[in-house]
């Protein structure tokens, strides 16, 4: 766990005030919590991650479940209006900003993205349903992806229209 969220630190530039990392923190709790032996100590860890969630989620404004499951060098820019489904899966070196929702596209159909490594998430986006979005990835501000996107893509507009990235140099 602490190799984890010095990690996470490092990924938010060493700056303890980062929201984002906050939340990361809570996130890390809550995973680790699941191993520790006996039972009685797990339920009460269980009430302090419960509280320290919605503490978090009051303050930032992020709503970051420990059942999702997130990689190594996770960056919340932003703060606010996140809200990440327990379902959904993120690969290494991920960046989201703020207003970004990850989950369910219906209730009836659990399930949420699985998302790969080095994708960047502009503000605003909304990526629903059980889809894949490929390593490498751009999805664009205020996006809408209710499709795959392949690898080395861009996805822009509502619905989202994907496209080919563009190769600088």
């Amino acid at each position: 766990m602490f190799e984890k969220i010095s990690g996470d630190l490092r990924a938010h530039g060493g700056d303890w005030s980062a929201q984002g990392f906050w939340a990361l923190l809570v996130y890390r709790f809550g995973n680790w919590r699941y191993g520790v032996r006996p039972a009685l100590l797990r339920k009460s860890l269980s009430l302090i991650y419960k509280i320290l969630y919605k503490l978090v989620q009051i303050v930032t404004g992020i709503e970051l479940p420990c059942e999702a499951v997130i990689g190594r060098n996770f960056v919340i820019d932003h703060s606010g209006g996140i809200v990440i489904s327990g379902y959904a899966r993120f690969g290494d070196d991920c960046r989201i900003r703020n207003g970004v929702v990850v989950g369910l596209r219906r209730l009836d159909q659990p399930g949420a993205p699985v998302i790969g490594n080095n994708v960047d998430i502009g503000a605003g986006a909304k990526i629903l349903g059980i889809i894949r979005i490929g390593n490498n990835v751009v999805i664009g501000a205020n996006a809408v992806v209710l499709v795959d996107v392949p690898d080395n893509s861009i996805a822009v507009g509502v619905p989202a229209t994907v496209r080919p990235r563009k190769e600088n140099g």
